[in-house]
């Protein structure tokens, strides 16, 4: 399994960097895109620049209706009517019927298993609702979220039913209880975490800076 970065606030030199998160998972011959960034043609750019073709992609994970999130989502199922659309029950109508009209949306409400290895938390209540992916590897669980509104604890709770958390990669926003960090063995936390700064000063072994074109791979 291996987890590019496809969209961030910092980048690469190459790539092209903005307000907003996107990740590609790549599992076997599955290739599953978690939000989309703030931007559909950075996202298309940097997607090309990294070897994907936005053809490639076979569902998309939406964590939440907020536009640095959903921003290349439409320019991206333009150009690929195929790939499935996971987004949340509690998402706008309009939201949802927009993407009806380009490909399949799948409602999620509950937590559940989306590909091999690969779960969503489900609606996690909030303002704005979210939901997280799960991700099972051979170090252990692999943490993504979006901006964690719902609270990183209330992620982490979700999570630790399915085993060991190993890493926890996104935007973690106000989050300010260091401590349940604990035992975590990666912390790529970046995009909307308000106090990154002093979660690297916290956990500098732990703490992994994240840019676009950045690579993971796990068994």
């Amino acid at each position: 399994m291996k987890l590019v970065i496809i969209y961030n606030n910092f980048a690469r030199d190459d790539l092209i960097a903005g307000w907003g998160f996107s990740c590609l998972i790549i599992n076997g011959e599955q290739k599953i895109l978690f939000d989309t960034g703030n931007n559909g043609l950075a996202l298309l750019d940097n997607l090309e620049k990294l070897g994907v073709s936005a053809k490639e992609i076979d569902k998309i994970v939406i964590s939440h209706e907020h536009w640095d999130h959903i921003g290349g989502l439409f320019d991206l199922i333009n150009s690929n009517n195929r790939a499935i659309v996971y987004t949340l029950s509690s998402s706008s109508k309009d939201f949802k019927n927009r993407i009806k009209q380009k490909t399949k949306v799948i409602e999620i409400t509950t937590p559940q298993k989306i590909a091999e290895n690969i779960y969503t938390t489900g609606l996690i209540k909030n303002n704005p609702d979210e939901q997280s992916l799960i991700l099972k590897t051979n170090k252990g669980l692999v943490v993504i979220v979006g901006c964690s509104h719902p609270g990183v604890k209330n992620i982490l709770e979700i999570t630790k039913k399915y085993g060991k958390i190993y890493a926890l990669i996104g935007g973690l926003h106000s989050f300010s209880d260091f401590n349940l960090l604990n035992g975590i063995s990666m912390i790529g936390a970046c995009h909307c975490t308000r106090y990154i700064k002093e979660i690297k000063e916290k956990f500098p072994n732990q703490f992994k800076e994240i840019k676009a074109g950045d690579s993971f791979e796990w068994n």
